[in-house]
């Protein structure tokens, strides 16, 4: 057959050539060992934690290696893609401070010179590189219809077939001579470019993936589809011209791929390519409520399964950061006990300290690993943080919150500047629950007296501390006034001294702290009391101690 024909025949607009691509998207100058690396996802709904967990190890990667990373938009399934679907991947992004050298950088936006960076705009390069496949021999069209490929399925399943597709005795369209070709494009007959396989069903190809070590796979027999009937790529196509001129050097990518390296390197091969280097990532698990099982996240069943999720329930971004680092690198905990205050993409990120099995995510330990974050905080930037989250998801809250922003951040620096610093909020939609005493009267629950305190003792408490509190002492002025109280009170000063004799007192300086809490906050358990006192100021604090002594008669 004359294939060069057949090239112009088939791609009769197409006048640049693949030297032509070369030269316009040449080898980068990069230090020797640097790599880079894509993120390629498809705009076909909301940004997914494992998309999430992916786009993190390509900028980790890269800038370990002094590398690059670029974000490329796969746009070429339009039937999935959904309206606005890069916005949300760029926001997704952009919440947890993943940023890419090159790429995508919003709607109808990029940088970098290797673009363009989306793939619906990259369509003479997908045609340019298949003609020439053409010339060559490696590509020919097919003219199947659906119910054709159908029947062909179907014998293929009577026959017992041990590999399905397009190939040998079943595509039908590879031998077509020149002329029939030329008959069914005169007669309009929609066609798709195939693949030319050259591979050996008795033969086997061997790669090295950078996590899972040397694999051996059966070598590509399959006629692929490259260009589908409205002339744009399919995934396979396009991975292997997208990562040839924009110059990638490690693909990495989701462990569901795995099957295709037999294809792309085929393809890649058949292209005079260089092959880049494989990656595959283990999927992001979790335990099933009801079986105790692994399995995916799920967009239906799991809510935490978009990074929306930690946006709108207002985990910090670097605890999200510091959290997917625990599962992508065995010692990034170590690391992070050594350097706390640390930027996580400082972080030393190598690829063979990645697991080749799923990993599970825990919420559970997310909410650990956050409460961690937010303790090495300083007041402004959370107070910053919530009003920012609240704006958007708690607008009666911001109100509120952000009406005295001095007295605001001045809750949130209680226990905070101390050696051991608190760990009570693991999200700002927490903060509003922590911090309503400050800002609603509380409903001091008798119930919640300590148990050797009766209603009368702590009446009596109460009564104390509305006669003698002074708000301009410091906690051991103030520690040491509560003490004062004791003996009159029937309670014992030191606690040490009372477990000793348990039986000389009705209680212990402790209980009459209790009280005291109980009666301003409505609460067993907060920072540290003498301040939140400060804070609300002398009046308020004696009208919850009287308001309290009343609900106790």
């Amino acid at each position: 057959m004359d294939n060069m024909k057949l090239a112009n025949l088939l791609f009769p607009d197409v006048n640049l050539t693949p030297e032509d691509l070369e030269l316009k998207y040449p080898p980068r100058e990069l230090p020797e060992g640097a790599r880079v690396t894509r993120f390629a996802p498809s705009p076909t709904g909301y940004l997914h934690i494992g998309g999430l967990f992916g786009a993190l190890t390509d900028v980790l990667v890269a800038k370990a290696s002094k590398g690059v990373s670029y974000l490329r938009i796969e746009d070429t399934d339009k039937k999935r893609e959904v309206e606005d679907g890069v916005s949300a991947i760029i926001n997704g992004l952009h919440a947890f401070g993943v940023d890419f050298d090159e790429g995508v950088t919003g709607f109808g936006t990029e940088k970098g010179d290797y673009g363009p960076y989306t793939q619906s705009q990259r369509v003479e390069i997908y045609h340019t590189v298949a003609k020439r496949m053409v010339e060559n021999g490696l590509a020919y069209p097919c003219f199947c219809t659906a119910d054709e490929l159908t029947a062909l399925r179907e014998q293929q399943e009577a026959e017992g077939a041990l590999i399905r597709g397009y190939f040998g005795k079943y595509a039908k369209c590879r031998d077509l001579s020149l002329a029939q070709i030329e008959a069914n494009l005169a007669a309009g007959k929609p066609w798709v470019l195939r693949f030319r396989s050259q591979g050996d069903e008795n033969k086997r190809i061997s790669f090295e993936d950078l996590i899972r070590g040397k694999i051996e796979m059966p070598e590509n027999i399959i006629d692929e589809v490259l260009l589908k009937s409205d002339g744009i790529p399919t995934y396979h196509f396009a991975h292997v011209c997208d990562d040839h001129f924009m110059r990638t050097t490690h693909v990495i990518r989701g462990e569901e791929w795995l099957s295709s390296v037999p294809k792309h390197i085929a393809m890649f091969k058949a292209c005079g390519y260089k092959v880049p280097k494989y990656v595959h990532t283990a999927q992001v698990m979790k335990l099933d409520d009801e079986s105790g099982d692994k399995r995916k996240l799920s967009k239906r069943k799991d809510p935490e399964a978009a990074v929306s999720f930690f946006v709108e329930k207002g985990f910090p971004k670097e605890a999200v950061i510091d959290y997917l680092l625990t599962l992508l690198n065995s010692n990034f905990e170590d690391w992070r006990r050594a350097n706390p205050d640390a930027d996580a993409m400082d972080f030393p990120f190598n690829l063979k300290k990645m697991g080749a099995s799923g990993c599970l995510f825990d919420l559970t330990k997310l909410t650990d690993v956050s409460k961690n974050v937010i303790s090495r905080m300083k007041a402004p930037a959370i107070y910053e943080r919530v009003a920012a989250w609240a704006r958007d998801y708690a607008p009666d809250y911001y109100a509120v919150f952000t009406r005295d922003p001095a007295f605001s951040t001045a809750i949130l620096n209680i226990d905070r500047e101390v050696p051991k610093p608190r760990k009570d909020i693991a999200k700002w939609d927490e903060v509003a629950d922590y911090l309503s005493y400050f800002f609603d009267e509380p409903e001091a629950d008798p119930a919640l007296l300590p148990e050797r305190v009766s209603p009368a003792d702590a009446k009596a408490i109460l009564s104390c501390c509305c006669a003698h509190y002074e708000p301009n002492e410091d906690k051991d002025a103030w520690f040491a006034r509560m003490k004062s109280w004791c003996p009159e009170l029937g309670f014992c000063p030191e606690v040490k001294e009372f477990k000793k004799n348990p039986d000389a007192f009705k209680g212990h300086v402790g209980d009459l702290s209790s009280v005291i809490r109980l009666a301003v906050t409505g609460r067993t358990n907060t920072p540290d009391l003498c301040t939140i006192m400060q804070l609300l100021g002398k009046q308020r604090v004696a009208q919850r101690l009287q308001r309290f002594a009343e609900k106790l008669s």
